[in-house]
């Protein structure tokens, strides 16, 4: 089975770009319908306690640690995002720009929040209103989602050997080692016993 091209860098590039936006745009519209029609700090049964709307504003990480250094996560989320479009000039794996362009725009969907929303850059308070209580206490949004699955996904990507270029662990591995020309060290050896 033959293998797949690798990627031009310009259409993982636009992978990545484009991903990013769509799941950046999916988060801000279910933040401005929270917003706009759900009432805070009120459950809102979805299916039960299986699944739950709850709008509530974090000014922390998960489980609303950290509220008193908000600005810290501000530059943690600005830095994942820069350090996420530097790898992808190096990208030429499909998959990998799959899941960089989902991460990046879930990276992008909380820092929105951080960087706009009340009260003020750069400590605003993201937009959490999904909740399943009977799996994690923690209420989170389209963000997290795809930020925890991304993070998921490139460990798993990691462990399978998968490199950004497309190439696997076992592909290096296999390369046979560039040693001289073949025949030359019995040729060699020919002469020299000849010369004796």
């Amino acid at each position: 089975m033959a293998r797949r091209q690798p990627l031009r860098g310009s259409a993982a590039g636009a992978i990545i770009a484009i991903l990013a936006v769509i799941v950046l745009a999916a988060d801000q519209f279910v933040k401005y319908l929270t917003i706009t029609h759900l009432p805070l700090q009120k459950p809102v049964p979805v299916l039960g306690e299986f699944l739950q709307l709850f709008y509530v504003r974090n000014a922390g990480a998960a489980f609303s640690l950290g509220e008193s250094v908000t600005w810290i996560f501000t530059i943690a989320l600005a830095v994942v995002a820069v350090v996420i479009v530097w790898k992808a000039f190096s990208v030429r794996a499909r998959l990998w720009a799959v899941v960089l362009g989902a991460l990046l725009g879930g990276v992008l969907g909380n820092l929105t929040d951080r960087m706009f929303r009340a009260p003020g850059f750069p400590v605003g308070h993201v937009v959490d209103m999904i909740s399943m209580p009977w799996m994690i206490p923690a209420i989170f949004n389209v963000a997290d989602m795809f930020i925890v699955t991304g993070m998921i996904s490139i460990a798993l990507l990691v462990i399978s050997g998968l490199r950004l270029d497309g190439t696997r662990d076992r592909d290096a591995k296999a390369e046979p080692v560039a040693d001289a020309p073949s025949g030359s060290g019995s040729a060699e050896q020919g002469s020299a016993g000849t010369e004796a």
